[in-house]
């Protein structure tokens, strides 16, 4: 996790719209927080090891704890002594024996042994308890709907895959939603208390999860564009009937707990960063998403680029062939139709080179560090398309002489399930201080 600067202390706490605390509470315009740890008003010494900066200011609480669950999750079961915990946030040892022991009675925190020190008695280690919380992800694609529940860490406890018809209307979307939902959160964990308990109730009765007792809420990620903020749908390539569509006010109504709602390319962006699978903190890079449509999800400086308007990544739509043929934006010779053309017709060759084409734009413009590529499409020939699209970028570096050679290719982890488990981290990301969730 980099390091973030100390701020002044906000009016109220930082959060995201739609987002909840680990204590089930929901919220509609901002998080209610990981922990209810009280903070000292006195500053400790300053971050070293690469942590994040905590402020010691009660207004700021949420945002240490969070920190701190952050350096517990990225410890793994090895776990981290407190006193690491205070060199690495600023926090003084004070203040994070508080919080730490805030979590521990909320079940969030847990020993994980002793490790031996340089004087004195040995010191505790503590660890991320995963089974504390969860978080679903959903996937809406234009065909398909992918359900994932996942832990405090990121594991996929369970998922459901079927079929769906984006265009088969609000009602009969959001039921195969709700239903979904509610099935995979009852269905898969086994012994779990309150989890299993109250989701089994819940689909049972058809209510709400609000009484999920681990449960933070649900994110939904799905093709743009889209209000990410008022979680409010656009014109949906393809679907222009969902245009104005309250989709995260709807689902949070029928499932009782706080929902949020991202293009599918930033949700699986966001993810990505967050587990650390694009090559370290701070980096910039470009998920590209090839299946039933193109876009991409743009990570700058570390952190999720939307755009003033949330509309940041619609990569699908940019003209590269006046007068070609019509995409269903209503544009000619956008990348995506002659993409996604070129795909239909087998000739995976010109797929392949046309986003490569449109991503070396991108590189252009953005001097990012790592392409990234996804999407069913992709993955029928994933080393056909890192191929091809590394061809283009290549030969562009060797046209303008760039410094380090051509940004690397690669196709993205995690596979077909990359988006409804960055849909997940949209509700968990915040609980360990990321505020681009």
């Amino acid at each position: 996790m980099g390091a973030v600067k100390r701020v002044n202390a906000p009016t109220t706490a930082p959060g995201t719209a739609g987002t909840a605390g680990t204590s089930g509470t929901s919220g509609t315009s901002g998080a209610s927080g990981t922990s209810g740890a009280s903070v000292t008003s006195g500053t400790g010494p300053g971050p070293r090891g690469g942590g994040a900066a905590g402020v010691n200011l009660g207004a700021l609480r949420s945002h240490n704890a969070a920190l701190v669950l952050g350096l517990l999750r990225d410890a793994g079961a090895e776990g981290i002594s407190r006193l690491e915990v205070a060199e690495r946030t600023g926090l003084t040892p004070q203040a994070v024996s508080k919080i730490t022991a805030r979590l521990r009675e909320q079940g969030l925190a847990a020993e994980a042994g002793r490790r031996a020190s340089t004087g004195g008695k040995p010191r505790t280690v503590l660890r991320l308890v995963p089974e504390a919380g969860h978080a679903v992800g959903v996937h809406l694609d234009r065909d398909e709907l992918r359900v994932v529940l996942v832990d405090l860490d990121g594991a996929v406890v369970a998922e459901r895959c079927a079929e769906l018809d984006l265009g088969a209307g609000a009602e009969a979307v959001l039921g195969a939603v709700s239903a979904a939902v509610r099935a995979v959160v009852a269905g898969s964990v086994a012994g779990s208390g309150s989890l299993a308990a109250g989701a089994e109730a819940s689909a049972a009765g058809g209510g709400g999860l609000g009484g999920v007792g681990t449960l933070v809420g649900v994110g939904v990620a799905l093709p743009g564009p889209l209000d990410h903020a008022r979680g409010v749908l656009h014109r949906v390539t393809g679907f222009p009937e969902w245009d104005g569509f309250p989709l995260r006010d709807a689902l949070a109504e029928r499932l009782g707990v706080p929902v949020v709602v991202d293009k599918d390319t930033n949700a699986a962006a966001l993810g990505l960063a967050v587990c650390g699978e694009t090559g370290g903190a701070g980096r910039s890079f470009a998920y590209l998403h090839l299946g039933t449509g193109l876009g991409a999800g743009l990570v700058i400086g570390g952190s999720v680029h939307r755009g003033a308007r949330t509309g940041a990544g619609e990569f699908g739509h940019q003209v590269v062939q006046l007068d070609g043929p019509l995409c269903e934006c209503g544009n000619q010779g956008c990348v995506e139709v002659l993409c996604l053309g070129a795909a239909a017709r087998g000739d995976v060759g010109e797929a392949a080179r046309v986003l490569g084409v449109a991503a070396g734009n991108l590189v252009g413009l953005l001097d990012i560090d790592v392409v990234l590529l996804g999407g069913r499409t992709v993955a029928r020939a994933p080393e056909a398309y890192v191929r091809g699209v590394g061809d283009v970028l290549g030969a562009r570096a060797r046209r303008e002489g760039v410094l380090g050679g051509a940004v690397p290719v690669r196709v993205a982890p995690r596979g077909e399930r990359v988006v409804a488990e960055g849909a997940a981290q949209l509700l968990l990301a915040p609980l360990f201080g990321r505020g681009d969730a």
